[in-house]
């Protein structure tokens, strides 16, 4: 398949499995809830989002395997051979979903090595996908079909008046301290891998992450945010983020806008 056609595949298995969850979504005001390991939320949209993307993924030429947060996770020893691995996010966002803000989202990237190359976030809510490959730019479906090019705005650090996403959920106090350091900031407010799309689409400058999030709740977002002319670093850094790692677990990162010189 060539990158526009797997484009096409990603985008439609991503609103087929976003259409079920708005199905729960709208059918249910009281999703059942478990709890996982980690006490995170788990809902039967997950698991039904999880199982339509796996088999989507499965069909397509080629198969790449596939690390799910819904899924039992391979081992490294396994995993760290992977020339090309899939990484879903079934339910981006299950707190928001949960609180019936519509913020969720289903998150599906192409990982090479360790960096994501290929990625789609589609909005069930909203009826929007967004979606990038390296080095072709990053786009948006709205709901009437029509396509746009993504692009981030240009700033610097010490513009008053940078605008700040923040998450719904993880506001914390290091976060609160970087903020304090910039000129009057504005915060913006949006759950779950919205926020990098916010960037991408000129809505904000900065998004600091100075809490846990894994991989695949970032991948496809990354490559999203950086084909519209922004970048994801870790915090404290100019490296990347990467991804197929040992620990699943990403470090803190910064997300911006295009920073200017």
């Amino acid at each position: 398949m060539s990158r526009k056609e797997t484009l096409n595949e990603l985008c439609h298995i991503a609103k087929l499995a976003g259409q079920e969850i708005l199905r729960i979504y709208m059918d249910s005001k009281d999703v059942e809830i478990e709890r996982k390991s980690d006490s995170s939320p788990l809902t039967i949209a997950d698991k039904a989002s999880n199982e339509i993307i796996c088999q989507g993924l499965e069909n397509m030429n080629p198969s790449y395997p596939i690390i799910s947060e819904e899924n039992k996770q391979i081992a490294y020893e396994e995993r760290k051979d992977y020339e090309y691995a899939w990484m879903v996010d079934p339910l981006d966002g299950t707190k928001e979903f949960i609180k019936r803000n519509g913020e969720f989202t289903v998150i599906i990237a192409l990982i090479h090595k360790n960096r994501s190359i290929m990625g789609v976030v589609y909005v069930p809510v909203e009826d929007k996908c967004y979606y990038a490959a390296e080095g072709e730019g990053a786009f948006l479906i709205d709901k009437d079909g029509v396509v746009s090019q993504l692009h981030c705005n240009n700033f610097k650090m010490d513009d008053e008046g940078i605008r700040v996403v923040a998450s719904r959920s993880h506001l914390n106090p290091e976060t609160e301290a970087f903020m304090g350091q910039l000129k009057q900031p504005e915060t913006v407010a949006k759950g779950s891998s919205l926020k990098f799309l916010v960037l991408a689409s000129g809505g904000a400058e900065l998004y600091p992450r100075l809490a846990p999030t894994m991989e695949w709740d970032t991948a496809a977002a990354h490559i999203i945010l950086e084909e519209a002319g922004g970048s994801v670093v870790q915090y404290g850094t100019k490296d990347p983020l990467e991804y197929n790692k040992e620990n699943l677990l990403n470090p803190h990162f910064l997300a911006s806008a295009r920073l200017k010189n």
